[in-house]
């Protein structure tokens, strides 16, 4: 009786401990889209509901040809997700990485603002950058100059 109290206790350390805690995030996504003709559909592919890789998920013309936009709310536990945009359904940014959003740490709602098939620029993390480190303190410099 003890090893069966035992070890239910365990399993249910264990299937509670290994939960994530899930929260409702919103994304609102901007696309700019310019020199292509024949625009029929603006869309965003990815992985999690309601995204899929195979189907589009349909953004609205803000200016016909020119801007597009969606807004996306999923429940996830996950702190980003990637995604391609797509015109016409064909995927932007072929043999290049997928796009990736980074959910706000402080705010439900995060806004992704991107030009089609333009990869975005390289984030870089200061936050590790020791103040004595000059080389860093150089390139940290150097980032703060860029436009």
């Amino acid at each position: 009786m003890k090893h069966m109290i035992l070890g239910f206790m365990a399993l249910v350390i264990l299937q509670t401990g290994c939960v994530q805690k899930a929260y409702d995030r919103t994304v609102v996504f901007t696309l700019r889209v310019s020199g292509i003709k024949g625009i029929q559909q603006v869309g965003i592919r990815g992985g999690g509901d309601p995204l899929s890789w195979q189907k589009d998920f349909p953004m609205d013309a803000v200016i016909p040809d020119s801007v597009y936009t969606a807004t996306i709310t999923k429940r996830t536990g996950y702190l980003w997700a990637e995604f391609k945009f797509t015109v016409n359904g064909e995927f932007e940014l072929r043999e290049q990485p997928n796009r990736r959003v980074t959910f706000s740490a402080t705010s439900d709602t995060t806004y992704y603002e991107a030009v089609f098939n333009q990869a975005p620029a390289p984030s870089v993390a200061l936050s590790s950058v020791s103040s004595d480190d000059s080389y860093a303190r150089a390139w940290q410099d150097l980032i703060i100059l860029l436009p």
